[in-house]
């Protein structure tokens, strides 16, 4: 999935790693792909299922091949 690195270095201060967010900020790209750059997550204390699981509610939706593709539509409606 990919995110803006702003939604992770969010979730980075609001999780405890506020000293890592300038060096997360200068190695990051500007989308982070949680697969590719799932190793850099790591580094920065940051787990992908944690990640994931707390994005605000809604962001999924505004993304291409969000979550919910990856769920196979379960929640379709």
């Amino acid at each position: 999935m990919k995110l803006d690195k702003d939604t992770v270095l969010d979730f980075l201060r609001q999780h405890g790693g506020e000293d890592r967010v300038a060096e997360a900020d200068e190695q990051l790209p500007d989308q982070v792909d949680t697969d590719r750059d799932s190793g850099l997550l790591s580094r920065f204390g940051i787990d992908v299922g944690d990640l994931l699981s707390k994005l605000p509610e809604g962001v999924t939706d505004k993304l291409p091949g969000g979550l919910g593709d990856k769920l196979g539509g379960m929640f379709d409606k």
